[in-house]
């Protein structure tokens, strides 16, 4: 392994306000996103604020997954970072991404254990209609 792990950092635009303001639906979401990328769940807590958004976190045995939305802006910020190199951090942000009608995706990958050499990669893509609800 050339790193400790890989961590993605994922800004969620144009996400369904519905579906970013229902805390048990977000919570499925991230808890199936964990898993379909093959990664354990150990424990999970989420927090469903007043008057809108919800924030939780997936503890996983190779790291952890989180997100906080904001429904009014039709936004939420997720990271996923998993430690070794069996569980690919994006299978899950991809997951994640379409669960939630994302239509719009910023994100950056990181190398973990290797210092902030440098070593992440940027990315932007807008997201057809089509593949964003599937």
């Amino acid at each position: 392994m050339d790193t400790m792990g890989r961590h993605v950092i994922a800004e969620l635009w144009g996400c369904d306000p519905e579906k970013l303001n229902n805390m048990s639906l977000v919570e499925k979401v991230m808890v199936n996103a964990a898993l379909e990328a093959g990664a354990e769940v150990r424990e999970v807590t989420f927090h469903k604020f007043t008057p809108h958004g919800v924030s939780g976190v997936v503890i996983i045995s190779e790291s952890h997954l989180t997100i906080h939305s904001f429904p009014e802006h039709g936004y939420a910020s997720v990271d996923v970072y998993t430690c070794g190199d069996r569980i690919d951090p994006r299978v899950a942000c991809d997951y994640i991404t379409r669960m939630l009608d994302c239509n719009r995706r910023e994100w950056i990958q990181i190398e973990r254990g290797e210092g902030f050499t440098g070593a992440f990669e940027e990315h932007v893509e807008i997201l057809p209609v089509s593949v964003a609800s599937m």
